[in-house]
């Protein structure tokens, strides 16, 4: 009994111990590296939340996502039947993954455009993300409470629910997305990283939008830019380098 409530509960501390590990990493090893920075430390200081109100509202939100997310993981009929009760093939395991990823995706597109096409919404919920309007890594779930049971818990349930994914499985595929999540707010732009090389949704696209000018547009989250595309919502830029060093956004709005 022990242990099956320990791999129900997975999918709720992993991934949070994961994202700490990954910010260790960033933090410690990447972000001294000023050739990759994306943005200047001047322009940090246009942040509206200090690194320390930054890191207690990720505390706190993480502690009440792990309360709630707890009780959904652990009622009865939410973790697809016979799940833990036999192994999966790897085929099927990638399989629920990808199923899980478009869900996400989709889910987390409309929830995050809805944020920002809606005033209310985004002057009580969502502005509170774009005080960083320079992101960095742990500030990537540093988000209202609504957006994390709405956007993270509530789709994070529907995904796992409509893929079909065990406890291990929903553990592995969250924490990816914590480390995918960190790396979208590291502002830091590195040229031969495969998700920044070969992924339309990266850390720059993301950072676009942390940006004025990018403010209305690139509202997709994980993975893929499908959303973006399809709608309209996708603003093409670049990435140069800067005279002083490191790299810089460019779009068709600055020229």
């Amino acid at each position: 009994m022990a242990f099956a409530m320990s791999e129900e509960l997975l999918p709720v501390f992993a991934p949070i111990i994961v994202y700490w590990i990954g910010v260790a990493i960033y933090q410690v090893t990447l972000s001294p590296m000023e050739q990759y920075r994306l943005f200047t430390k001047e322009e940090e200081t246009q942040n509206l939340a200090t690194r320390r109100q930054v890191l207690v509202g990720v505390l706190v939100n993480q502690a009440m996502q792990m309360g709630l997310a707890t009780l959904m993981f652990m009622t009865r009929g939410l973790v697809p039947a016979g799940s833990t009760a036999q192994s999966a093939s790897l085929l099927r395991i990638v399989g629920q993954m990808a199923v899980a990823m478009l869900v996400m995706d989709c889910w987390e597109y409309f929830w995050h455009r809805w944020t920002h096409e809606n005033k209310f919404l985004y002057k009580h919920v969502h502005a509170m993300h774009h005080h960083l309007i320079v992101p960095y890594t742990y500030g990537s779930q540093y988000i209202h409470p609504v957006d994390a049971v709405v956007g993270e818990i509530l789709g994070g349930l529907v995904a796992t629910l409509i893929s079909g994914m065990s406890p291990r499985t929903a553990a592995v595929f969250f924490s990816l997305l914590s480390i995918k999540g960190l790396d979208d707010h590291c502002g830091m732009w590195f040229p031969n990283h495969p998700i920044h090389r070969w992924m339309t949704n990266n850390a720059a696209f993301h950072a676009l939008h942390h940006q004025h000018v990018g403010i209305k547009s690139n509202y997709s989250v994980h993975y893929l830019a499908t959303w973006d595309l399809l709608l309209g919502t996708y603003l093409p830029f670049s990435v140069e380098p800067r005279k002083d060093g490191g790299y810089q956004l460019r779009t068709a709005k600055d020229e």
